[in-house]
Parts: structure tokens; sequence; C-alpha cells
């Protein structure tokens, strides 16, 4: 539809031409004081939008503005020398200078339009800048010697009537009007990146501006046609004219009319301006919030940016909205970080210190108490348990009282500042709940680690805890690395000492061996007598299983031999390690289960264990393939064992490079 609009005028001007004979050549209406106060209307309107355009390149310094400023000024000037050579108003008699002046200035203008529209670098920006009042200045100079050449009788030939036809500037014409074309699709270009009205009407004026130049090209004067571009041209500068006038009643002020022309650096830059506007403005607010003062910081802003009463009473809300928001927002993220950091394996001490610190950037001096001989402590304030019976808060001072439970117990309290919008109170219920949650768990997982991690592997533990489903009875098939071990001599050992004695010879291995089993990543499935099984590669997974099981057996002989060199008599482990496929699962009834691992690679590592002398490691052919070249071991051939038909390639493993 834009493009129909801007193609009627030179439709028009076509069927005009087409005919000598046509409406063109009967229409002649030849009346100066017409044509001289429509000449003065328009430039006037043309004269106040390029000195709102100046203005705002100057508030803006924006280059591009300044020459679409230029552009509007030297049209509108060449415009009123144009009526000024009005015959009879000044001259007699039409001049040369009547016939050129406006398309003189339409082609300056031309140039400016297009200069205009390019993407000027900084570099350039600043020196138009620069230049600014020297433009400014050389064209009011060439507007006033124009004129006086033109309008000062017998001066020039300017002011000498015009050659029979009337006078053109020729091919200057059609440069103009391709120069305007160019200047309007770059404009367009702006426009499809950040649309705007401002930008379809300056487009729209250079297109119009173009075309009058071309139909300004045909003449004789006075006819049908010597009107139409008088009427393009006056259409151009009215169309952008009633678009600010638009924009103008929409936003309320001239503050921003042609910011969207402006080069994407000045547009950068406003948005920055802006955006600290809005941070100033929040900051402040904030500010009355603590000092409970009632003065509008908007107007202050309103006066930076030049706003009238209702941008800034507009500002005003926006800002206290965006405050609330802001707090919302980020007491909404302490919530989810309290949350965060209730996990396994955090103690109570560091759940709570870290929750404090981050709540307190949120909801300002926050305190924590925890009970303690039936008293809630927080600060100088005492508490007694029954305070918080069948209540939710405790309000006074200032402040907001939670409890924190567990278990639906007391076990502390949450002190907050009162807030001031109405979420504040919510988000303080929630607070404290979340805080309880957390406190719970800590307490809770402290326990599990007190007792339920002491029982059985942490890997084990670990895994029940994350997926309780791992409880259930089954298992499934996998490549693992048993390791069994005992201590050879256990039997007699028994016989010759007291219980208390064994129990303590037990643990001071066991406490020694359990260690370097975990160190490497195995998990002990059980402890029976004197002898353990510990599996790697299951249930976590393991790369290299069994070059970790050769480390943590070769570790626990170390630590054997060490306890056993300092207790004469004591008895030394053996172990036997193996590796392949076995059954791993939960083992047992609904009612007790065992975490353990079935199969032939576990029978033989258990058979290999009671091959193994006192203090010596025997592995399977399978474990000795799997760890490589960095085993140094000692052949034991293929020995025979119980419960395998065939017979078994072992090695003593006498150390790892």
């Amino acid at each position: 539809m834009w493009a129909l609009h801007l193609a009627a005028p030179l439709a028009v001007l076509w069927l005009l031409l087409a005919n000598p004979e046509d409406l063109n050549h009967r229409f002649r209406w030849e009346h100066p004081p017409s044509h001289f106060w429509l000449i003065v209307a328009v430039a006037g309107v043309n004269v106040a939008l390029g000195a709102m355009i100046s203005q705002a390149a100057t508030r803006r310094q924006d280059a591009r503005l300044l020459l679409v400023s230029l552009v509007f000024l030297s049209s509108a000037g060449f415009f009123l020398l144009h009526g000024l050579a009005t015959p009879t108003v000044i001259l007699d008699k039409g001049s040369y200078g009547f016939d050129i002046g406006q398309p003189v200035g339409l082609t300056v203008a031309a140039v400016l339009a297009f200069v205009s529209s390019l993407p000027l670098g900084p570099r350039a920006a600043a020196a138009i800048l620069a230049r600014g009042d020297l433009l400014r200045a050389g064209l009011v100079v060439v507007l006033v010697v124009w004129g006086w050449a033109s309008l000062v009788e017998g001066l020039t030939p300017l002011s000498a009537p015009p050659p029979p036809g009337g006078g053109t500037i020729g091919v200057f014409s059609w440069i103009g009007a391709g120069l305007y074309a160019v200047a309007a699709a770059m404009m367009f270009r702006i426009h499809r990146r950040r649309p705007s009205a401002m930008l379809v009407s300056l487009m729209t004026a250079y297109a119009l501006l173009g075309e009058s130049m071309i139909v300004g090209f045909f003449r004789p004067n006075w006819l049908l046609s010597w009107w139409e571009w008088h009427f393009l041209l006056s259409l151009a500068f009215v169309f952008v004219a009633y678009s600010a006038y638009i924009q103008f009643r929409r936003e309320g002020s001239s503050q921003g009319l042609f910011d969207s022309v402006t080069l994407n650096a000045t547009v950068r830059r406003i948005q920055a301006q802006y955006d600290e506007a809005l941070e100033e403005l929040v900051g402040h607010i904030r500010q009355m919030g603590e000092s409970g003062s009632r003065i509008p910081v908007s107007l202050r802003l309103a006066g930076k940016f030049r706003l009238n009463e209702g941008q800034a009473a507009v500002l005003e809300q926006a800002g206290q909205a965006l405050a609330v928001e802001r707090e919302l927002s980020t007491r909404l993220g302490a919530l989810v970080d309290v949350g965060r950091q209730a996990r396994v394996g955090l103690g109570e001490a560091a759940l709570l210190a870290g929750a404090l610190e981050r709540v307190k950037q949120a909801y300002g001096d926050v305190r924590i108490g925890l009970v303690s001989n039936g008293q809630v402590a927080i600060g100088a304030r005492r508490f007694a348990v029954d305070d918080f019976k069948d209540i939710e808060a405790i309000t006074g001072g200032g402040v907001v009282v939670h409890p924190l439970t567990v278990k639906g117990v007391l076990a502390g309290a949450l002190e907050v500042p009162v807030g001031t919008t109405r979420q504040d109170e919510a988000l303080a219920a929630t607070l404290a709940s979340q805080l309880s949650i957390a406190l719970e768990n800590a307490r809770l997982y402290r326990e599990l680690e007190t007792l339920f991690r002491q029982y059985m592997s942490p890997d084990v533990a670990a895994s029940l805890l994350a997926d309780p489903d791992q409880a259930a009875l089954g298992g499934s098939l996998v490549e693992l690395t048993a390791l069994f071990a005992d201590l050879k001599g256990f039997t007699s050992f028994s016989e010759r000492v007291a219980p208390g004695e064994i129990v303590e010879m037990l643990n001071r291995y066991h406490t020694a061996a359990v260690p370097c089993i975990l160190r490497h990543g195995g998990t002990i499935v059980q402890f029976v007598g004197d002898a353990l099984l510990a599996l790697f590669n299951a249930p976590a997974t393991q790369e290299r299983h069994a070059t970790h099981a050769a480390r943590a057996a070769l570790e626990m002989q170390v630590a054997a031999e060490a306890i056993a060199a300092g207790n004469p008599g004591y008895p030394r482990f053996r172990i036997g390690i193996n590796t392949g496929l076995a059954l791993v699962g939960n083992i047992g009834s609904p009612e007790l289960r065992g975490f353990n691992a079935m199969g032939d690679a576990v029978n033989v590592a258990a058979r290999l264990e009671g091959q193994a002398e006192p203090g010596t490691v025997v592995i399977g052919a399978t474990t000795r393939e799997q760890i490589g070249p960095a085993a140094r071991v000692r052949s034991l051939g293929d020995l025979s064992l119980k419960g395998k038909e065939q017979s078994v390639e072992a090695f003593v493993l006498t150390a790892l490079e």
C-alpha cells in the first residue's frame, strides 16, 4: 500500500503529460497571492520541523539528526525564496530564480538526505558534529546570497526573466531524485532493524521530495502538473509534521520524537541513559523506604530527562514496580539457594551459616537461634518453647519471628525484618518453612552418617539414599573384581587368647584394612569373623577396577604387616582377587535383606584367597590380564580349586608399577 500511494503521483503526472491537449494544458491557474501564502505556510511548517530536529541533534549529539535538520532547513529556505520570487510580490514579473530556486534547494537537500542515511562511523559522525555550526552558518550564507541575487532586479541573471518554456536545472533534477530514492531505501533498512512511525514518515518524505523533483522537471509554470509538485512538496513536509504531532500527543513530550532516526551509537547511548535512570530511580526508592521519606524522586529524573508530570508519575510507578519485582526475585532466589544447600553430607553448622549469609543478601538483617535448654536466644531476646504454641509468628520491634520446627517440634526461630510489600509476610513464612526442612534434613543426614553408613559401604548407602528402589530384592549381572581377605591362623589364635583380645585384634586389622579399600573405590559388602568381602565396579561403576582392587590389596598387606610386627603371635592377612561376571543385588527377604554378589567369579576369589600364603596377594588370570604390564607377578601355575572342574591359572602379585 505504501508503494502504491507513492506511485500515484507519478501516474497522475504521466496522465497529464501523455496528451498535449489534455487537462494539464486546459487547466491554467495563475494566482500569485495564493501561491505566495501557500509557500509561506509550508515553509513555516518546514522551518519549525528543522528547528525541532536541530534541537534534538544538539541534545543527543547525533550527526544524523543534524543532517536531517539541514535537509528540512535548506528545502524550507529555498522554498521560501521561491515564494518571495513569486511575480507581483517583490518582482513584477517571473524570474529565472523563481523557476529554479526550489529545484536547487531540493538538490542541496538531496545531498544532505543521502549523507544522513549512510551508516556513519564514529569518526565521520564526530567530524560532522564538530562542523555543525559551520554547516548551519554556511546554509544561511548560501540562502542570503541566493535571495540577494534572485530578488534584486537587474543584479544577476537569476532576477532576469526566464527563458521561453521556463528554467530548469536539467539532469540535476534526476540526480536529486535518485539521491532521495537511495536515502529512502537506506531509511527503510534502518526501519527494518528498529521499526518506528517517524522513520516511515521520513522515508515517505524523501520519496515525495524525489517525486516532486521529477514532476517539477516538466513545465511550463502555472499548469496543473506545475501545481502538482507544489502539492507533493507540501505533502512531504506536512506528513512528517503530522507524524510528529501524533507521537507528541501519544507520549506527551517532544523529548524523544526523533530518537528512532539517530545513529546506532546514539540509540545505545540513549538506552544506557534510560537504564541508568531506572537504576537511579530504584535506588532512590529503596532509600525512601529505608528513611521513610515520601519525596517523589522521579521529579529529579524528570528534570534530568525533561519529562512532564504525567511521564514522571508513570516513571515513579514503574520504578516502584521494578524495585518490588527485583526484591521479590532476589528473595525467591534466596529461597531456591537455601533449598539447594540442604543436600546430603552438609553439616548443620555449615548449612545454617551458608543459608544465613545468602538470606541476609535478600532479606536484610536476618537472625537464627536454635533451641538450647528449652529456650531460643536471638541476640538479647529470649523465647520460651511455649511462646510459639499455636501461633505462626511473633511480631514486634520492627521484626517478625517465625518458629523453626523439626518433626513438628520447635527446634529454633527465625527473625526477619518487617517487609514493606504484601508479599513479604508470605515470603518470610516460606523462608522459615524452607529452613525448617533444611535443618531437619541436616539432622537426619547426621543420624544416617552415624548409624546407617557405619553398617554398610558409603557407596551402597549413598545409592540407597538417592534411589530407595535399589533396596528392592533382585539384582543384575555385571563385571566386577572381588577381593576376599581373611587372617591365616585365626582359629588357633582364638583358642589361645581371651575373647576381648580377639575383638581388639580384629578391630585393629579391619581399621587398617577398610580405609585401603574405600580409598580405591571398593565396596565392603560383608564381614564374616576374620574375613571380609569387597567388590570393585559394584554398585558404583568404576574404570580399571582390577587395578584399583590390586592396589588396595597391596596397601592392606603393608598396613597389616605394621600391626603384626608390633604384635608377635597375631595372625596375618591373605588375600585373593578375581575378575569376572557376577550377580549383584539385594538378597534376602522382605523383612531382612543385604547387598551381596554371587557367581563363579566371587567363588574363585574366595578359593584363591585360601591358596594364598600369609602376607601375600593371589590374583586370577583375568585380573592379571586387565591390569596389564603394570603387574609384577609370580606364577603359581594351574591350580585345582574346590568346586571347579577345570584348573585355574593363578599368580602371586608382588608389586604394581
